[in-house]
């Protein structure tokens, strides 16, 4: 595991630790963090962001994590590049624990693996609230299950 790898597993990890799990709490910790509201993170946004989480990172450590998650090449991350990084990559968790996890985002306090109808709406409406427009919305779910 290289320096970015590294990086990223204790950003997942402190968001997780703060209760940033699920795309509401990424997302609200993606807002805070973009300080000039360009709907993207740059370096030293990124860099401010994961000393608050207490990754102290010199801004070289931090420019590779940018190349490393920017998909588009813009030399920022936008907020389905910074959910892609601190996604849970494949082999770590069992079948079982993946579905588990999923679950959890929509189902109520109780957690019993079973998501109703008014879990679900009520999970999705505050994602969809944590998004500017119905566009912005369906784009990015349209980019998040690659429809």
């Amino acid at each position: 595991m290289d320096a970015v790898d590294t990086t990223m597993e204790k950003l997942r990890a402190q968001c997780l630790s703060r209760g940033a799990s699920g795309i509401q709490g990424l997302a609200r910790f993606f807002r805070r963090l973009d300080q000039d509201g360009s709907r993207s993170l740059g370096a030293e946004e990124l860099q401010r962001g994961l000393a608050e989480l207490g990754l102290e990172l010199d801004m070289a450590e931090v420019r590779g994590v940018c190349r490393r998650w920017d998909r588009d090449g813009s030399g920022t991350l936008d907020l389905e590049e910074f959910l892609r990084a601190l996604r849970v990559r494949s082999g770590e968790w069992t079948e079982e624990e993946v579905l588990r996890r999923f679950l959890d985002n929509f189902d109520s306090s109780e957690k019993d693996g079973q998501v109703t109808l008014a879990e679900f709406q009520d999970y999705y409406s505050g994602v969809s609230a944590s998004v500017d427009t119905d566009e912005e919305f369906v784009a990015m779910m349209t980019r998040a299950w690659r429809l």
